[in-house]
This record gives structure tokens, C-alpha cells and sequence, in this order.
């Protein structure tokens, strides 16, 4: 491979390692082309499956900032660039090696932080973001219904109550104040006394 070619493979391998969210390092000896074929299918939504040269790889990934491959690029090498959710990619990879144990899952990298086989294991036994962010919203559906029924309670109580001193209004007609009928008594009692006087 001349230099030009060798830049440009490092370049455009740098560029992915930048622009996904994670990367899987894998060994596939033993698979065929038309196993390669059904696992870059299955994980097409979620990532890209991308065979590599080590030592091309090796100058990228320290390029990008990458260090979860080190030590770790031999033998045939490919990584699943993930750009989709990293808990679907987990699984595609994982649900192909149960079936094809040629699969070997190394290492990953998850927002710049390296992972093991058995951490990249465990990311795939997680629920996709979608499940989870269907759960939060519930949640979140759930109490705010119970807080709009708390804070709809008082109104709804007061309402009843209301209604209930206008029916009593109603059927028993409005009560005359008490200081309002005491005081014409007075006055009445004050002017007997004056007529007494003349």
C-alpha cells in the first residue's frame, strides 16, 4: 500500500473513531465472508462493520485519542463503529457470537472510555435507549397525574363546598346578620326614652 493510501486509510479510520459514540475491537478468524456478510447486515442500524489493518488502526486510534485497543490489535482484526445505540450494537455482536464462536469480542471504547469484552457483555444485557426512555417518560406520566390530582383535591373540595352553601341558600334564603337586626332595637328603645323626656 503506498503512503498516499496508507494516510488516507489512517485518516478515514480516525475520522470514524471521532464520529462514534463507541467502537468494538473483534477477532473474526474462522468466519466467512457471508457470516462477515449476515453480521454487518444485522448490525447496519446501529453501527458499521469494518475490517482493519492493525498496524494502519493502531496510528488512528492514538490519532483519535483512543487507547482502549492498545496491545490488543492482533491477529484479523475488525471494529463495529457504533453511530446508533450502543446497547443494540452490544447486542447484535453478542447475539452473532453465541451462534458464531469464531466471533471474539476484545475490547470497546463508550465515550472515550475504554471497556472490556465482559463490560461490553454486560452493555448488551442493558435495555435499549428506547425502552429505557419509554420507562422515564411512564414515570414521569405517572407522577405528574398524581400531582395534578393533588393539587386538583383542595379545588375540587372547595367547589363542593360552595355548591353546597348555595343549595343551603337556596332552599333556606339568606340569613339576615345578626348586628344589623340588633340595631334598630336600639334606636327604637332610644326614642321611647325621649318621648318619656318631653
Amino acid at each position: 500500500m503506498a503512503n498516499a493510501q496508507k494516510d488516507a486509510a489512517i485518516a478515514d479510520l480516525t475520522e470514524k473513531f471521532r464520529e462514534s459514540t463507541a467502537a468494538v475491537l473483534t477477532e473474526y478468524r474462522g468466519l466467512s465472508v457471508s457470516q462477515l456478510s449476515t453480521l454487518r447486515e444485522s448490525l447496519r442500524e446501529h453501527a458499521t462493520y469494518s475490517v482493519v489493518k492493525n498496524t494502519l488502526t493502531a496510528r488512528a486510534a492514538s490519532a483519535a485519542g483512543v487507547t482502549a485497543f492498545d496491545g490488543q490489535l492482533e491477529g484479523p482484526s475488525a471494529i463495529a463503529f457504533v453511530t446508533g445505540d450502543p446497547v443494540e450494537a452490544a447486542k447484535g455482536l453478542r447475539n452473532f457470537a453465541k451462534d458464531n464462536p469464531n466471533l471474539v469480542i476484545k475490547s470497546a471504547v463508550l465515550d472515550g472510555n475504554p471497556l472490556t469484552a465482559d463490560e461490553v457483555k454486560k452493555l448488551a444485557d442493558l435495555e435499549s435507549r428506547e425502552t429505557l426512555l419509554a420507562k422515564l417518560a411512564g414515570a414521569m406520566n405517572a407522577q405528574l397525574s398524581q400531582a395534578v390530582y393533588l393539587f386538583s383535591a383542595p379545588l375540587s373540595q372547595t367547589a363542593r363546598v360552595v355548591d353546597a352553601l348555595r343549595a343551603k341558600v337556596e332552599t333556606e334564603g339568606p340569613a339576615a346578620p345578626a348586628a344589623a337586626s340588633e340595631a334598630p332595637a336600639e334606636e327604637s328603645t332610644d326614642v321611647a326614652e325621649g318621648g318619656d323626656d318631653a
